[in-house]
C-alpha cells in the first residue's frame, strides 16, 4: 500500500509539474536504494492504472475545454481546440517507434541526470520568452506543430513534457497560462495513450486489488492540485522555481550517479 500511495504521488505531481515524471520515476527508487530502502518499481498494470489517474485529473480540471470539443460540430472554439490538439499530437506519435530506444536511456542514471539539466535551462529559457499576450483561441496550425515537436522531446526520460511544451507556447507569444492550457490539454491525447497501451497488461494481471484503488486515486486527486498549483505559480512566480529544482536536481544526480 504505501509504495502505491508512492507510486501515485510521484505520477500525480510530476506528470503536471514541469520537473518530468519519467525522471523521477528513475532517479528517486535510485535514491532511496543509496539509503538501504528498496521499493520496486511500478508493475506495466499499476503504470497504467497511475496514468489513468493522471487523466482523470487533467479531463476533471479542463473539463469545461473537453466539453467543447465534444460538441466541436455546433462550438467553434471547441473545433479550435481539437484542431490544434490533434495537429500537436502528430509528431509525438511520428517519434513513438523510438520509444524502446530512447527508454534506454535511462538504464544510466546520470543520463537522467543530464536531461533534467537541460530542462531547467529550458525552463529558464522559457521564463524569459514569458511576455506574450496571445491566448489559446488565437493559435495556429503552425503553433501546434512548434509544441508538438517539442512535446515529442519529452520521450527522452528526464525532459519535462509540461516544461518544454509550456516553454514552447511561451516562445510562440502565448501567455504562460494559456501556454499551460494548452500543455495539458495536449497532453490528454499522449497520457490516454500511455495508459491504453498497458491496458492489456492490467487486464492480464488480475491485480485489481486495493493498492491499484489507492494509487489510481492519489495520482488522480495529486494531479489535479499539481495542474491547480503550476497555473497559480506561472500567474505569480514563474517557471524558475521549478527552473533551479530540475538544475540542482539534475547536477546532483549527475555527480552521485
Amino acid at each position: 500500500m504505501a509504495a502505491a500511495i508512492i507510486w501515485g504521488l510521484i505520477q500525480g505531481l510530476t506528470e503536471f509539474l514541469p520537473v518530468s515524471s519519467s525522471g523521477h520515476l528513475v532517479i528517486i527508487p535510485a535514491y532511496l536504494a543509496k539509503f538501504g530502502l528498496d521499493i520496486a518499481p511500478p508493475s506495466l498494470a499499476i503504470t497504467a492504472v497511475l496514468h489513468l489517474g493522471t487523466l482523470l485529473a487533467v479531463l476533471v480540471y479542463f473539463r469545461e475545454d473537453v466539453s467543447k470539443v465534444l460538441r466541436l460540430r455546433t462550438d467553434p472554439e471547441g473545433r479550435k481546440i481539437a484542431l490544434l490538439v490533434a495537429v500537436g499530437t502528430i509528431p509525438v506519435l511520428i517519434g513513438l517507434p523510438l520509444k524502446d530506444t530512447l527508454e534506454s536511456f535511462q538504464d544510466t542514471v546520470s543520463n537522467v541526470g543530464w536531461a533534467l539539466v537541460v530542462t531547467g535551462l529550458i525552463l529558464v529559457i522559457g521564463q524569459r520568452l514569458a511576455t506574450g499576450a496571445r491566448v489559446l483561441m488565437d493559435g495556429r496550425v503552425s503553433d501546434a506543430v512548434s509544441v508538438g515537436i517539442a512535446q515529442a522531446f519529452a520521450l527522452i526520460p528526464g525532459m519535462s513534457r509540461s516544461g518544454i511544451t509550456i516553454s514552447t507556447g511561451n516562445g510562440r507569444g502565448f501567455t504562460p497560462v494559456e501556454a499551460a492550457r494548452f500543455s495539458f490539454l495536449l497532453g490528454i491525447p499522449a497520457i490516454a495513450g500511455a495508459g491504453l497501451i498497458e491496458l492489456p497488461d492490467l487486464l492480464g494481471s488480475g491485480e485489481f486489488g486495493l493498492d491499484l484503488l489507492i494509487g489510481f486515486t492519489v495520482a488522480a486527486v495529486s494531479g489535479y492540485f499539481a495542474i491547480a498549483w503550476l497555473l497559480a505559480a506561472l500567474r505569480n512566480v514563474g517557471l524558475i522555481p521549478f527552473a533551479i529544482y530540475t538544475l540542482v536536481v539534475g547536477l546532483l544526480t549527475v555527480v552521485v550517479f
